[in-house]
């Protein structure tokens, strides 16, 4: 078994430890700075550990970190976080593609859906991506995902046009040829009262 290590802060003593843990937002770092706090009112180390919910080693490794850097050193570091999957020049590639758009006959779209970047990014890059992420790229780089509706690169304006006017022709045709019924508010046919229910 490893010798105990002595506590040699001298900051604060077991009540100013009690102090700082009934102030500390993290339970965990909370626990950490009790324990010490009983180790220096001369409770050994293995039942001051396990009334702290940790085993001998490692109160051994927290008084190491808290005779180095004190009550932060008693709180879980934050992680780097997840390295990024894309490089900066990667991104601005990946910029560059969105506001290029696509080519019709090469990635048979007319608009870029995150399931086609993402597989644009996998094979110019060998990244694999979720879609999710590549909605989290775009948001980060001002994009949003209502967009206009796309005009398909074969598409007739004038004959688009034409039809519109032919089919609103034949609408208000047919509403004149209709015989006239009277509805209700709801929308729902009415019909005459009867003369014995009128009564």
């Amino acid at each position: 078994m490893a010798a105990a290590v002595s506590i040699t802060r001298k900051d604060l003593m077991a009540a100013g430890l009690r102090l700082a843990a009934a102030r500390e937002k993290d339970g965990a770092a909370a626990r950490r700075m009790l324990a010490l706090a009983l180790v220096l009112d001369g409770v050994d180390r293995e039942t001051a550990a396990r009334s702290c919910g940790m085993d001998r080693q490692t109160l051994r490794d927290w008084v190491h970190r808290y005779n180095a850097e004190g009550l932060e050193g008693l709180r879980d570091r934050k992680g780097p976080g997840a390295v990024p999957k894309l490089s900066a020049s990667q991104l601005a590639a990946f910029r560059a593609l969105v506001e290029a758009g696509p080519d019709p006959a090469v990635h048979k779209v007319v608009r870029w859906r995150r399931r086609d970047l993402r597989d644009e990014l996998k094979r110019r890059f060998g990244v694999e991506m979720h879609e999710r992420t590549v909605g989290k790229h775009l948001a980060r780089l001002g994009y949003r995902r209502l967009s206009v509706r796309p005009r398909h690169p074969e598409s007739d304006p004038q004959a688009q046009e034409a039809f519109k006017k032919t089919s609103a022709r034949r609408s208000s045709m047919l509403s004149r040829s209709m015989p006239g019924t009277s509805r209700s508010k709801s929308g729902s046919k009415m019909k005459r009262a009867s003369a014995s229910k009128a009564r």
